[in-house]
């Protein structure tokens, strides 16, 4: 094989290699950490694991009070055992500066700081309601007061005590009242694991590496988020190596089969030529996965620190060296490299001697039977998977089958290339004239399979380019339409700085809680308009789920740790923005004492009557905030009280001004639709870009390999011209228009399958959001995309020219 073409796929290996070690590297490193909230445990107690379709890590079911502190009774029996504490956690977020920390938007009874081996600097624990513990950084004195927001709005708290870390801590008796269900029960000391899994009636035990499960679930989902953008770039890694490979020695192939027929001539049989081309890319494949490897193990920490930046893992995260990521990409190397080139070393195996002699200029059956029946496969591939987005009710399948339908595209329509190139050429050169268009027409036309092999690159380049961002700019739409279209108002009263609204910002938001029904956890909501006390409203879905009917009887578990039997009293159809389960509020409020609103929409018009229906009243008000035992000074006053109330006035800046006071901010519907997921969008983004650099970066080497591959092979045809009496400039146009002519032809199949791609995620988004959002073309993107590659192509294909141009012509003479 020619230096060049080993250069080409040594450097798509080594890129593929560096890629696939330093994810692999990096998911190794994603394991769950112990957070130093319990830094102390040696070993945990929770509820065994339950699941849930629409979210990765769900919380484990909670005990009530009265069964953790039997629980806890008993491990605290067990020899070794220093302290059982049940843990309990609930809402709370200290305003400092008229801002909600958000550093802390967790508090924990005081008794939990003993798991985190916090200690006091100055003061004394809290012991009474409206007393609390903070971290000294906050800069409250001893005996200096907080504002805490709290699920049912902001109170005034008098500081007690101070420790090190930035933690809040309350009365037991408070914490409590607050967070009646227990989760996680913590233990210190030396106890042997197996002495406690016999006195915990069926918990789960964990300890050692096991006790990362009790990672804060932000920290699990930002793992979460990382593994799926690690993975998606080591699937587009292998894939693109693969296809910039293949197509590099298919090129490659094509222009030796006057080498290839010399050699079955002198006796090579058709398993030694395949073996030979096969041989030839494994060491070059060995080569560049080696030395990959070790690029990518060296960038590992420095994109772990930009994944951390991004939220794709949290702060803790950190690199750690193992072997099998480095074997990994060591061994990808050869086999993407062989893999990448069967379809060559077949091509290379069925040339005739004879054949390959007569033939070896011009090519005069592009499409072979094969050829046509994979490319056709492949097709209908693609057209399964999109199809297949519409009947799923995944949203990450959705997202796989798309981009497997696109993956297949592009391979139906490089492997069908040669066909088109005809139609392509002839549409865009029919009408050119003079001997200039002549010659890139009839070159093109002569040579289809190789035009259709320097066009794969920028088929690759622009379809994965204008897939990835025009799928998720249709993402985006039809989800922000959805939400737009369920929140019938003008006007939203959104979390500022905190994860949720509480009852002082939103009296008449719907919460938000979990709950278990046998091993399954889902959300519901506690609504308004909610059923009656003792009742349930379930989606289609989930009564499909459960297998209930109206009138059945199910038994939910709430946050609280309490059973409930609940008479589903209507099954109604599922709508976009619905949990499936909805509640009445104050059933909701009674046992999930920190729920949250996500948002609450403002009426139009607000009138007298609906102000007043807004405002909660006195008796809501001493049922939210109730008097705690202590001095006067650690209760909110009346004064206070009507601060943190809500009043509904008029007018939007005053409503925003009321809102602000209480963790909220009100926005305008669009608004409200465009940020409800900015974070995550943000993420998105940011991903999308990750994998348009992967995906522009493999085109933009193959594209420069594969046209200075053509032109170098050439040389020959451009010494011919000059002979026929062209001059260099005009040979070097001859060559920058065919190499123009490649981008054309690789944009046009490169959109065709990035289009219809896009049309069956775009129905899928469809029945997923039930909006009517259209297809999305990325312009820009596109642009971008076609402009990279042509000026690469041009620049690719004319520098080896001149240079050939040039020692052909040693005096230089001028145009």
């Amino acid at each position: 094989m020619l230096r060049r073409d080993r250069l080409g796929s040594f450097i798509a290996v080594l890129v593929g290699a560096t890629v696939v070690t330093l994810t692999l590297t990096l998911l190794a490193s994603a394991v769950p950490q112990r957070p130093d909230r319990f830094a102390a445990v040696t070993v945990a107690v929770q509820n065994p694991d339950v699941t849930t379709p629409a979210d990765p890590f769900p919380e484990s079911r909670p005990w009530s009070t009265a069964e953790a502190t039997a629980l806890a009774t008993r491990l605290a029996a067990v020899l070794g055992v220093e302290a059982a504490v049940a843990d309990r956690s609930f809402y709370a977020q200290p305003v400092i500066g008229g801002r909600p920390v958000a550093e802390i938007q967790q508090g924990h009874g005081w008794a939990s700081a003993v798991l985190a081996s916090d200690r006091l600097i100055a003061g004394r624990p809290a012991a009474t309601g409206h007393e609390v513990v903070l971290g000294a950084g906050a800069g409250i004195p001893v005996g200096g007061s907080v504002t805490v927001l709290t699920a049912t709005g902001p109170a005034t708290w008098e500081v007690t005590g101070l420790i090190d870390a930035a933690r809040l801590y309350v009365a037991d008796t408070e914490a409590a009242r607050l967070a009646p269900g227990v989760r996680v029960i913590g233990l210190t000391g030396e106890p042997n694991p197996e002495a406690v899994r016999a006195v915990a009636d069926g918990a789960t035990v964990l300890h050692g590496d096991g006790l990362g499960r009790l990672e804060p679930r932000s920290d699990a989902r930002d793992r979460w988020i990382g593994l799926q953008v690690l993975t998606a770039m080591v699937a587009l890694s292998v894939f693109s190596s693969a296809f910039v490979i293949a197509s590099t020695l298919a090129l490659s192939v094509n222009q030796r089969r006057r080498e290839i027929g010399l050699l079955r001539a002198v006796g090579a049989t058709p398993r030694q030529v395949r073996l030979i081309v096969l041989r030839e890319a494994g060491v070059t494949g060995l080569w560049g996965g080696a030395s990959g490897a070790v690029l990518g193990l060296l960038l590992a920490p420095l994109v772990a620190g930009v994944l951390v930046d991004a939220g794709f893992q949290p702060e803790s995260f950190r690199v750690g060296v193992r072997i099998w990521p480095v074997l990994a990409g060591v061994v990808m190397g050869p086999l993407v490299a062989v893999a990448g080139g069967l379809l060559a070393a077949r091509r290379a195996a069925h040339v005739h001697p004879i054949e390959a002699l007569r033939r070896a200029e011009v090519e005069t059956r592009p499409m072979t039977r094969a050829r046509w029946v994979v490319g056709l496969v492949f097709a209908a591939g693609g057209v399964a998977a999109g199809a297949a987005t519409v009947v799923t009710d995944d949203l990450s399948a959705l997202g796989t089958y798309a981009l497997l339908g696109a993956m297949a595209l592009i391979v139906s329509a490089a492997v069908l290339a040669p066909a088109v190139v005809p139609l392509v050429v002839g549409l865009i050169l029919r009408p050119a004239g003079g001997a200039l268009g002549t010659v890139i027409r009839e070159s093109a036309l002569a040579g289809s399979r190789r035009t259709a092999s320097t066009a794969a690159p920028v088929l690759l380049t622009v379809a994965f380019s204008v897939f990835i961002a025009g799928n998720v700019q249709t993402a985006e739409k039809a989800y922000a339409e959805r939400r737009a279209e369920a929140t019938a108002t003008r006007e939203v009263i959104v979390p500022d700085g905190t994860p949720g609204l509480s009852d002082a910002a939103a009296p008449t938001g719907e919460l938000r809680t979990s709950v278990y029904i046998g091993k399954t956890v889902m959300t519901a909501a506690g609504s308004p308009s909610g059923p009656d006390d003792g009742s349930v409203v379930l989606g289609e879905s989930r009564a499909r789920e459960f297998g209930v009917a109206e009138g059945a009887v199910i038994t939910v578990t709430f946050a609280d740790g309490a059973r409930v039997p609940l008479r589903v009293s209507a099954v109604e159809p599922d709508r976009s923005a619905s949990t499936g389960m909805q509640l009445a509020r104050e059933v909701v409020r009674r046992h999930d004492p920190s729920a949250l609103a996500p948002a609450m929409p403002l009426p139009a018009e607000t009138t007298a009557a609906g102000k007043a229906a807004a405002r909660p009243s006195a008796a809501e008000t001493a049922e939210a905030q109730p008097s705690a035992p202590g001095t006067a000074a650690a209760r909110p006053t009346a004064a206070g009280t009507a601060a943190a109330r809500p009043s509904a006035p008029g007018t939007a800046a005053a409503r925003s001004s009321v809102a602000a006071s209480v963790g909220g901010r009100v926005v305008d519907v669009a608004t409200y639709a465009r940020e409800a997921d900015a974070e995550e969008d943000r993420q998105v983004w940011i991903f999308t870009l990750l994998l348009i650099g992967i995906s522009v970066g493999y085109g933009a080497l193959a594209v420069a390999n594969t046209l200075a591959m053509a032109t170098a092979r050439r040389a020959n045809d451009y010494r011919l011209l000059r002979l026929a009496g062209a001059t260099r400039r005009q040979v070097l146009l001859a060559v920058a228009g065919e190499s123009a002519l490649a981008v054309v032809v690789g944009s046009v199949l490169g959109i065709a399958a990035a289009v219809f791609a896009l049309r069956g995620a775009t129905a899928g988004f469809r029945a997923q959001t039930g909006t009517s959002v259209g297809l999305t073309v990325p312009w820009p993107v596109l642009i971008a995309a076609v402009g990279t590659c042509f000026v690469l192509a041009v620049i690719a294909a004319t520098l080896p020219a001149r240079a050939h141009l040039n020692a052909a012509n040693p005096l230089r003479e001028r145009a």
